[in-house]
């Protein structure tokens, strides 16, 4: 995505537009949202690597995170999904715990912290979450979780799409607050 000057806040939300609508039982999907995962880690580094701490202090939008606060969130909320696939497979329909990334987000480590260590977190993350994905059966793919507020039912297979966008959807994030800052 290119940044232009000229996008409304609206569209600063969804850089990349919303999660698409796709068919997890369909493997050729599959295949690609796993790969998209493979690739996060190094594309997150490749984004951040030279950002200044004023670029990485700034946010991607009036009252979004800062390019820092979303790297963190990035470490935090994969980190709860892998998790919650696991639930998935080992347990029979279990509601996970929530937690809300805003406040998260807001806690000091996340404002002001360094990034090195949820981009490392990242790395191994995403290499333990694609080894588990790729072991999967179709079936496997239609085990779920249960969100204790949204009271409904995720499986891996939407999980897995979810946070193949999600990362993305974030990387055009810290894209924006690194051109808002020169620009």
């Amino acid at each position: 995505m290119v940044y232009d000057a000229c996008m409304n806040e609206r569209d600063l939300r969804y850089p990349i537009g919303r999660r698409p609508d796709l068919d997890p039982s369909d493997e050729a999907v599959r295949r690609d949202a796993i790969a998209s995962i493979a690739g996060h880690p190094a594309k997150l580094r490749a984004v951040v690597s030279g950002l200044s701490v004023a670029q990485l202090d700034t946010p991607y939008r009036d009252g979004g995170w800062t390019a820092r606060q979303v790297v963190h969130h990035l470490a935090d909320s994969h980190l709860h999904a892998y998790l919650r696939c696991t639930w998935a497979l080992t347990e029979d329909g279990p509601t996970i715990k929530g937690y809300d990334p805003a406040v998260w987000a807001d806690i000091p480590d996340a404002r002001s912290g360094p990034v090195e260590p949820s981009l490392t977190l990242l790395d191994g993350l995403h290499q333990r979450w694609v080894a588990r994905f790729a072991s999967l059966d179709a079936g496997d793919f239609e085990r779920a979780w249960t969100h204790p507020t949204q009271g409904r039912r995720i499986t891996i297979g939407d999980t897995l799409l979810t946070y193949a966008w999600h990362g993305d959807h974030h990387l055009a994030h810290i894209e924006v607050a690194k051109h808002r800052h020169d620009g």
